[in-house]
């Protein structure tokens, strides 16, 4: 229940700043966005290892690894809202073709699927850079992780970009260039955190050699 108050709130929130910097809430793509947020947040809790669905929905968290960077990642989510927003009420990208914004939908469900993916099938993906000793921190390498060692950011990337287009922003993809160099700066640190803490991962990375997308990065 405590899960589900925190959503209702959290997507209150998010109305309210998308469709406060909009000015109106006639804008079905918005409410299209709002409304698959709170189904793919409802199915995360669902899937969720418990122990994590506990750790992350307490406020009381430790450092982390990454306390020096986690900050930094906000302002560029909300000035990517903001900035959506504000481009449905003054219309800077002008018109969008409906495929644009389809095809956008789809990356944005595809990015968000896949992060639910990675988290359902690793129970340690914890909201902070950490081991999770006190329940037997392993190696993951099922689900996307053999593929690549980081899918839930990629997924979480992949769909804040296709979301610009599902809102029918081209100016909302410029915060989150900066929030792009974020994602990949914390992948950096738990990427060579795991690497001296935790056994088995350097072997697991010599097998899965690419962090975010195969063939680049």
């Amino acid at each position: 229940m405590r899960a589900f108050v925190m959503i209702a709130v959290f997507e209150s929130v998010l109305a309210a700043l998308l469709f406060g910097c909009a000015g109106r809430v006639d804008l079905p793509w918005f409410w299209a966005l709002l409304g698959i947020h709170t189904v793919v947040m409802a199915v995360n809790v669902w899937v969720m290892d418990p122990e994590l669905r506990k750790e992350r929905m307490t406020f009381k968290r430790p450092a982390g690894a990454d306390r020096s960077i986690r900050a930094f990642l906000l302002p560029f989510l909300l000035a990517h809202l903001a900035v959506a927003g504000l481009d449905a009420r003054f219309g800077w990208t002008g018109p969008v073709a409906l495929w644009i914004h389809v095809v956008g939908m789809i990356g944005y469900v595809a990015g968000v699927g896949l992060s639910v993916w990675a988290m359902a099938v690793n129970k340690f993906f914890a909201p902070v850079v950490r081991l999770s000793s006190e329940r037997g921190h392993h190696v993951i390498n099922t689900g996307p992780y053999r593929f690549v060692r980081h899918p839930g950011y990629l997924g979480f990337a992949f769909a804040l970009f296709s979301e610009a287009f599902m809102l029918g922003s081209y100016w909302a993809l410029l915060p989150m260039v900066g929030g792009l160099l974020v994602i990949m700066k914390r992948t950096l640190v738990e990427d060579r955190f795991l690497h001296e803490k935790l056994a088995g991962y350097s072997e697991y990375a010599r097998g899965v050699r690419w962090r975010l997308a195969r063939g680049v990065w």
